[in-house]
């Protein structure tokens, strides 16, 4: 890395808070000496895979709304925005996204046997497996919420589907084990009779972009809770919303400009902040009395220590569960209780359907300028000097 520094006269993070910690940390010398060669491109995603192709029904909506310009030139999708208060332009937002979850809905009944409801919220965390990207921490606050059903069945709970999916380096032995939880976890919910009806959970085999294109126009809730400051960019946040799902997640990598464009209104931000975690590390974490402070965690981590998800492997998720309590680097008991309560958050909004679909529009109104164009644009200028 530092010799590619030298070597190089032009130096890029891809988005803006890693850019900045790429000054701070990594390259904290070496841009001391030369102050010019970082620079930031926030990087993006071709809107002809990640709308046109993927999304035609929702690219036919937008058509007949704004024209056609969108097409060659995804700035003007903005025009959407203006939709966003139209009830009837919102039935039909809402209709194509139930088509999508249909979709999906097929796939998953085809190829796992596992029957869902389109009408429930789609929530999605689909990406590499890595301890950073915390599929751990959504994993359980779902044995959080399946305990909260069946002691409270009494509450007026949204339906909800949890899909998972995503691939782990061949040793990364947490990541394949995190796998192993999620389909465990899955198991046990989808058989459950108190929960029928409330609450899915789906680990789908083989993720890869084709089933992306599926997955991503078909989500209501896009999950994005890495540990702050150890998300370089992401992006399938920008997929995502593009596609009209609300973003979950925290102030890490392009969430921050994601939330910049959307608006406070319309993305769910929770969690300790980059400066916060280094603070936590830095002065003496203690994670066991995070645990034992908060009843719903405490609860779902001895659920999975003692093998009530593995009856047939009882200590399966023992060392797991005690990575927890002895260090728990990416923070995933600290940012627990603000979490589950967002995810309560969005409970509130989806139950307000008109409302969840004109944050949906203005998402994808929003999310023009994460185009890998725009980066392509700002590469060709700003570091290669040729003309567009």
């Amino acid at each position: 890395g530092n010799l590619a520094f030298v070597g190089s006269h032009s130096i890029n993070g891809v988005s803006a808070l890693h850019t900045e910690l790429m000054k701070e940390t990594v390259f904290a010398e070496l841009h001391r000496l030369y102050p010019d060669r970082i620079n930031n491109k926030t990087n993006g995603i071709t809107p002809r895979r990640w709308l046109i192709q993927c999304n035609p029904d929702l690219t036919a909506l937008t058509r007949e709304a704004i024209g056609d310009r969108f097409l060659d030139d995804i700035d003007a999708i903005k025009e959407l925005d203006a939709f966003a208060d139209d009830a009837a332009f919102r039935d039909k937002f809402a209709a194509v996204k139930r088509a999508n979850k249909a979709k999906l809905a097929n796939l998953v009944a085809d190829r796992l046997g596992i029957r869902i409801d389109p009408s429930a919220l789609f929530d999605i965390q689909i990406k590499r497996i890595h301890e950073y990207k915390r599929q751990l921490l959504n994993i359980l606050e779902t044995v959080a919420l399946y305990d909260q059903i069946r002691s409270h069945p009494e509450r007026n709970w949204m339906p909800r589907v949890k899909f998972f999916g995503g691939k782990a380096a061949p040793s990364y032995h947490n990541a394949k084990l995190i796998i192993k939880l999620a389909n465990d976890v899955a198991k046990v919910i989808n058989r459950d009779p108190a929960v029928r009806g409330l609450l899915k959970v789906v680990f789908v085999p083989n993720y890869n972009v084709s089933l992306a294109e599926i997955m991503m126009p078909a989500a209501d809730l896009s999950e994005q809770i890495s540990t702050a400051g150890m998300e370089a960019s992401g992006t399938g946040n920008m997929k995502f919303a593009l596609n009209g799902a609300l973003t979950i997640g925290t102030l890490d990598g392009a969430n921050v400009e994601i939330k910049e464009c959307v608006g406070d209104d319309n993305i769910f931000i929770f969690g300790l902040t980059t400066e916060e975690v280094a603070e936590r590390r830095s002065n003496g974490y203690d994670p066991r009395s995070v645990i034992e402070a908060s009843p719903e965690l405490a609860q779902a981590v001895a659920a999975v220590s003692t093998g009530v998800f593995s009856p047939d492997d009882p200590e399966r998720y023992r060392d797991l569960m005690n990575g927890l309590y002895q260090s728990d680097w990416f923070m995933v008991a600290a940012d627990f209780d603000a979490y589950a309560s967002t995810q309560r958050d969005v409970d509130a909004v989806w139950r307000d359907s008109p409302d969840w679909y004109a944050r949906a529009i203005r998402n994808v109104a929003r999310v023009g300028w994460f185009s890998s164009d725009r980066t392509i644009r700002q590469y060709a200028k700003e570091i290669w000097n040729v003309p567009v």
